[in-house]
């Protein structure tokens, strides 16, 4: 089996080990679905993407995402980290400011802005629907918002590809103190098919307009140090319910110094009611995957 490229970025970082890691193969035309399963798990990291030649002239490149234990339709971290990856191999170049990528999820296209270290990258994402809003005292709830007092919004399940429920905490230093009931995150994730919970609060820093925090408990129980499909899933919320913290639908947020990370993710929602999720990507590794 041939030498590939191979790539390990930071994503949603102005600096190496601020943001979300991700493993990216660069030349993956010829491996079956088995072996990118294997190198996924082996690489240990949320995700693990794999580029192949594009199959439509509409389109910039294909693109397969893994995590350690299976294949992944759609993540807005791997899209963006992907995007910058490809852009430094010189595998694709922007046509009108937009490379697109082919995958499960269908075409979607990343805006490139700048160039360098100044570069930032944003995918559009699926569109998000609204499944139920609840209740706090919602006993699938109860045990999870335990002790968090919540904001103006109600709880709410949404689906952009991945199901998350999402809840408003009242203040940011509430949110950032939290300390989460990872069997009730659990038992919320695999009794309603999501992911588990979004949780937010309201900021006045002057950098970000919303602290995020994301507790996954399914079918593992972590917190994701930068998810760009969780922000943009809880973007199409705020947008429904015309509570959008920024001016004309653009906004940063604040994710990860609970586990070590500080990430900054940039969301914008367009006049289309389309939301773009996206930020800047340091690369840490360059050099060959050897698998044999």
């Amino acid at each position: 089996m041939r030498r590939r490229r191979f790539a390990q970025v930071d994503v949603f970082a102005d600096r190496p080990g601020a943001g979300n890691p991700l493993a990216v193969v660069l030349d993956a035309d010829g491996l079956d679905d088995a072996t990118m399963q294997d190198i996924a798990r082996w690489t240990r990291l949320p995700e693990t993407t794999f580029v192949q030649p594009p199959v439509t002239p509409d389109t910039s490149y294909r693109l397969r995402i893994f995590s350690p234990r299976r294949e992944v339709p759609f993540a807005g971290h791997p899209s963006v980290g992907t995007a910058h990856a490809v852009l430094e191999a010189g595998l694709a170049e922007p046509k009108n400011g937009l490379l697109v990528q082919d995958g499960i999820a269908g075409a979607l296209p990343l805006r490139i802005h700048g160039s360098g270290a100044e570069r930032t990258i944003a995918v559009r994402t699926p569109r998000a629907r609204l499944l139920e809003t609840a209740n706090a005292d919602d006993p699938r709830l109860r045990d999870v918002l335990a002790g968090l007092p919540l904001g103006e919004l109600p709880p709410a399940l949404m689906d952009g590809g991945r199901r998350w429920w999402l809840a408003e905490v009242a203040d940011e230093a509430t949110l950032r103190a939290a300390t989460p009931n990872w069997s009730a995150i659990a038992k919320l994730a695999e009794s309603t098919g999501s992911m588990g919970l979004c949780a937010f609060a309201r900021s006045k820093d002057p950098v970000y307009y919303l602290a995020v925090r994301a507790w996954v408990g399914a079918p593992a129980q972590f917190e994701d140090a930068a998810s760009g499909a969780a922000n943009a899933t809880l973007a199409a919320w705020l947008a429904q319910r015309g509570a959008l913290p920024g001016p004309d639908g653009f906004y940063r947020i604040s994710q990860g110094r609970e586990v070590g990370h500080d990430a900054i993710i940039e969301l914008d929602v367009d006049g289309d009611s389309d939301v773009w999720s996206g930020g800047r990507v340091c690369t840490v590794i360059r050099g060959e995957l050897d698998w044999r």
